[in-house]
């Protein structure tokens, strides 16, 4: 049987709170993807890190997986200046590092088990060509991996909507280029719906898929949706993710949409039909 989560991705907007933390739980949610970013999570304030331990021990949710950080900021639902580790210029990259770095220092005293790694910018954010470098993003990687090692976390790289990031690149990313390096993958379904074919692309991610992000859109923006409220067949995802011998976490990435408790309630919902699509084989 499968564990479901709930990334704090939901409330990324607002300041991370225990209320928030609550609501996950009442809705039958047993684990969460802290979504590090400083206005939403200060990872670099110990004050922070205190409360949330104390948070997590009240609501006895357990920390599945650290998302590195993406941006310095959200502001009214707008990223503010972005993080790349694929950047050319290397002050940029390294920079996008030390941020990781710093949001894996958590670990030390919220354990997680995957730290979920975009490699360069989105194609939504319209980076610029020299955001998205592939022998830059490779040496991130590396350092970000022996780094995350230090703590006992593993490097989850995102299925993301950028030409390092489809899956049968990241695919090849491991196979070729980091062979060897304790890595993985992270599968967003709505990105990689996004994309192409979902199924060819859990199929590609064969034995590299240790976490995800569950999410759902129309296949023409990154909507964040829950689940079955877009175009993605869930009953075929959910059998070829059950092919290829995935049974981790299931993380739900949602938006919130003006009231995230009902956002909760419709995923406790799609948890349910979710639960109902698996099958024996």
């Amino acid at each position: 049987m499968y564990q479901f989560g709930i990334s704090t991705h939901l409330f990324h907007n607002h300041r991370l709170t225990r209320d928030h933390l609550v609501h996950i739980a009442a809705h039958g949610f047993e684990s969460v993807e802290l979504f590090a970013t400083r206005s939403h999570f200060d990872y670099r304030s110990d004050e922070a890190v205190a409360e949330l331990v104390e948070w997590l021990s009240d609501t006895r949710l357990s920390v599945h997986s650290m998302h590195a950080p993406i941006m310095e900021r959200m502001e009214k639902g707008r990223w503010v200046s972005a993080f790349s580790n694929a950047a050319s210029d290397e002050s940029r990259r390294k920079a996008a590092v030390a941020e990781t770095e710093a949001a894996l220092a958590v670990a030390s005293r919220i354990p997680f088990q995957y730290l979920v790694l975009h490699l360069g910018v989105p194609a939504g954010q319209q980076p610029s060509a020299s955001d998205n470098q592939a022998q830059t993003a490779r040496r991130s990687v590396e350092e970000i991996a022996a780094a995350a090692a230090r703590v006992n976390v593993r490097v989850a790289v995102e299925v993301i909507p950028n030409a390092l990031s489809d899956a049968a690149t990241l695919a090849r990313l491991l196979e070729d280029e980091l062979e060897g390096l304790d890595v993985g993958v992270c599968l967003d379904y709505g990105h990689a719906h996004l994309m192409g074919d979902l199924g060819e692309a859990i199929e590609e991610l064969s034995g590299h898929l240790w976490t995800t992000h569950v999410h759902d859109n129309h296949g023409k923006k990154d909507d964040h949706l829950t689940p079955y409220a877009g175009t993605i067949d869930w009953d075929a995802a959910m059998m070829e993710t059950q092919k290829i011998g995935y049974d981790g976490v299931l993380m739900f990435e949602v938006d919130d949409s003006g009231d995230p408790v009902d956002v909760l309630r419709r995923c406790a919902k799609a948890r349910e039909r979710l639960e109902k699509s698996f099958v024996t084989f």
